[in-house]
């Protein structure tokens, strides 16, 4: 199957094909001829599966073909949990329609409105926005929705996770009852399922993954090591040159911060994301991670959907999530539209139980990876995973590794209250 066969306008195809795009992925197959015939849909599918095309392309095909008088008014509205998701899907409507005389937008909070406003009075075709922004502009009666004919709701359940449900069901108030609809979720939570349930009109159903499925071309991996020693295993892997784009998923703002100094003070390009950082910090962030000039990026999970970053080779869950679709959306931060990629997970002795949720989820043990020997002397490993340590090659007794542990030179970085930089540390020895 290729883009040519699926109904869609030459300049659409033109730029589709200026992108380096041949062959659509599977949700792009399913969902485009069904936006096309204007069919609600209700599609399931993992981050990183294309779907943010699987809904520009029609929308931008039927918003062409129906131009109705001189005056632009917002006529497809798309929903998103994050600014930096915001921003990439409007970047994308302005790709794939720049053969088409189409204006999109994209609104969120964190800055003056000010320019928003006007461009939004200068009219518009496309609104991409988070839900408080759109909700403060409403109320102002600065955004007239009344002429809205379709409406994209992405990425629901993380809509529900950050606790913007509420201000999405008051959106929907205020929006035409007749409309397309279109719903996307990663995951189909009951409350999500009966919020699909309230808006859709005989949808079209796709799940292109197992709900909750990890995606197949990434190769998992699982180190147990103590907290404390995470930093170093994490500067120790990205001695690997083939580490060319890397993502570090912390639980924490703090801890993304500090691995980040870290990261740099031991000559690793680093930069941190997440809700602290100015709307510009963030921007810069992505821009220099996509344009190569930084090498890591560390974020929190309020930014992990909303990264889109090409050629991502590997991510690093330096903390185990305690939600397990949240560990699915960071590791989907790679293998993005077929490629392949690498997830590794740093798994301490008090995130065991977190580590049995995923894989029950996932429904696979998570391949378990050789620790460097001088990291694996405190660390428990599960009881179901094998009685050799990795690394050590010592026994093991009632859940924790032997404590015999060659001494080695390994760098380990560590911090105090009153010295926040990382001290480097060798030729270390451990001793119970």
């Amino acid at each position: 199957m290729m883009f040519n066969n699926l109904g869609l306008i030459q300049p659409i195809l033109n730029a589709v094909h200026s992108e380096g795009y041949d062959r659509p992925t599977p949700i792009q197959i399913q969902a485009i001829p069904h936006v096309l015939a204007q069919k609600d849909l209700l599609a399931c599918a993992q981050t990183g599966t294309g779907k943010t095309a699987a809904f520009a392309l029609p929308i931008l095909q039927r918003l062409a073909s129906s131009k109705t008088g001189f005056q632009r008014e917002i006529r497809s509205l798309v929903l998103t949990p994050t600014r930096e998701l915001a921003s990439q899907i409007a970047e994308s409507f302005s790709v794939y329609g720049r053969g088409l005389d189409l204006k999109t937008t994209v609104i969120f909070g964190g800055v003056n409105q000010k320019g928003q406003v006007k461009v939004l009075r200068q009219g518009i075709d496309i609104l991409v926005a988070t839900p408080g922004r759109l909700l403060d502009l409403i109320n102002q009666r600065l955004i007239h929705l009344g002429k809205l004919e379709i409406f994209v709701l992405d990425e629901a359940d993380r809509m529900l996770d950050m606790g913007f449900i509420h201000d999405v069901r008051r959106i929907i108030q205020v929006i035409p009852k007749k409309r397309q609809t279109l719903f996307f979720s990663a995951t189909m939570p009951p409350d999500i399922q009966q919020l699909a349930d309230k808006i859709l009109t005989q949808p079209i159903r796709i799940q292109v993954d197992p709900i909750s499925s990890t995606v197949e071309q990434i190769k998992q991996s699982i180190y147990f090591i103590e907290k404390s020693k995470k930093t170093a295993l994490l500067i120790h892997l990205l001695q690997d040159p083939s580490i060319s784009r890397a993502l570090v998923f912390t639980r924490t703002k703090r801890d993304a911060n500090r691995v980040s100094e870290s990261l740099n003070y031991s000559k690793i390009h680093a930069e941190a994301i997440h809700g602290n950082k100015s709307q510009g910090a963030r921007e810069r962030a992505l821009g220099n991670i996509k344009s190569g000039h930084t090498r890591v990026l560390v974020a929190t999970d309020i930014a992990a959907r909303g990264i889109d970053i090409d050629n991502v080779t590997h991510v690093f869950n330096f903390d185990i999530p305690n939600i397990p679709e949240s560990y699915v959306h960071r590791i989907g931060r790679t293998a993005r539209a077929g490629s392949s990629g690498v997830a590794m997970a740093f798994c301490s002795n008090e995130e065991r139980s977190f580590l049995a949720d995923i894989e029950r989820v996932i429904k696979k043990k998570v391949p378990l990876s050789e620790t460097p020997q001088g990291l694996v002397s405190e660390a428990k490993a599960p009881y179901s995973r094998s009685s050799r340590s990795p690394g050590s090659g010592q026994s093991q007794s009632k859940g924790r590794w032997n404590g015999k542990s060659d001494k080695s030179k390994i760098e380990k970085t560590s911090f105090s209250a009153k010295n926040p930089r990382p001290l480097i540390i060798t030729k270390m020895s451990h001793k119970r």
